[in-house]
């Protein structure tokens, strides 16, 4: 019987990009247009303070723009990219986010190593509590050790993330679809049959010497 196979964490995380990032795009027959407001929506909400509450607050999103003010986006694709802070990138994101604030903030003396602002941060976990329990314990710890620089940073790398991904997004998906219509226009288009008409068998068809 065969093992299975192991995948190292640079494998998986690949693996996670293409299959919940990357194919989603590719398999939407929605326009250029429509899928890429909603990677952009998905990274907006990524790039913020509220890990485990991406996906509720993309959805919430989508029912408010598209009730109350006629903006639609893909749905599914924003759900997707909400997964570019996850388990194994949430803290270094966070701590990108710190290092922004506090720089904006003209903070240069006092910024937490990357070890000190990763032991504060696993100190709001606690397996043994509710969801919301757990977020509303993570945001009162994100709030008194790291304040408004996190926040601040936080929205800077919303803005940037959102307007990059709309642009990034939009063009892959373009070419990809203009691509993939001329291939299929191409399959469909018929063979030209060959003028060349063979020469009858038999005595009748030898060339006169």
């Amino acid at each position: 019987m065969t093992a299975p196979r192991q995948f190292s964490m640079v494998d998986k995380l690949w693996r996670t990009v293409r299959y919940r990032l990357h194919i989603p795009m590719l398999r939407n027959k929605a326009t250029p247009e429509h899928i890429a407001r909603g990677v952009m929506i998905g990274m907006v909400w990524a790039m913020t303070p509220f890990f485990g509450l991406h996906m509720a607050l993309v959805f919430i999103t989508w029912i408010v723009a598209t009730r109350v003010f006629g903006w639609d986006f893909c749905l599914v694709n924003g759900l997707a990219w909400t997964w570019t802070t996850n388990i194994v990138t949430i803290v270094p994101a966070y701590y990108l986010f710190y290092l922004t604030g506090q720089m904006l903030m003209g903070n240069f003396s006092d910024p937490l190593g990357y070890e000190a602002f990763r032991s504060l941060f696993v100190l709001s976990e606690n397996p043994d509590a509710g969801l919301f329990t757990t977020l509303a314990a993570q945001l009162e710890v994100l709030w008194k050790f790291f304040g408004i620089p996190l926040f601040v940073g936080s929205a800077v790398w919303a803005v940037i993330s959102g307007w990059a991904s709309y642009k990034l997004s939009y063009g892959f998906v373009q070419r990809y679809q203009e691509l993939r219509a001329r291939r299929m226009a191409k399959a469909r288009k018929p063979k030209k049959r060959s003028k060349f008409k063979p020469l009858p068998s038999g005595p009748q068809g030898e060339q006169k010497a």
